[in-house]
């Protein structure tokens, strides 16, 4: 009967809190708003000055003005992706006559001897 080692959660392996998530997002968010605001003004600029292709540049600054707080909210809301690695062994199918490591005893537990002598 082949046991497996009991692998505990280490530290770095932990995702990132909720409040830097959340901050994160935030600055993000805000970024995005900048940009937008940009293209507004980048238009009237246009616009004063007369630009040659007016109607090329303002179309452009209408399409970022449009399109960019629709993508602001869909990454404001998205979490990140969660690992694979954290739950590969959680949902892997045991053999029937196999015990959970931790439900063994500590004598049970499938140990390493290392012998000082040759």
């Amino acid at each position: 009967m082949k046991h497996q080692a009991y692998q505990p959660i280490l530290i770095t392996d932990a995702s990132r809190s909720q409040d830097d998530q959340l901050s994160s997002r935030q600055k993000r968010y805000v970024l995005m708003m900048g940009i937008r605001v940009a293209c507004l003004v980048v238009g009237a600029i246009l616009v004063g000055v007369q630009a040659p292709l007016l109607w090329l540049w303002l179309s452009l600054c209408a399409l970022g003005m449009a399109i960019i707080p629709w993508l602001a909210v869909l990454l404001a809301n998205d979490r990140p992706p969660k690992e694979e690695h954290r739950l590969a062994n959680r949902f892997q199918p045991r053999a029937r006559d196999e015990t959970p490591p931790m439900a063994l005893s500590a004598e049970e537990r499938p140990h390493k001897v290392i012998d000082a002598e040759p």
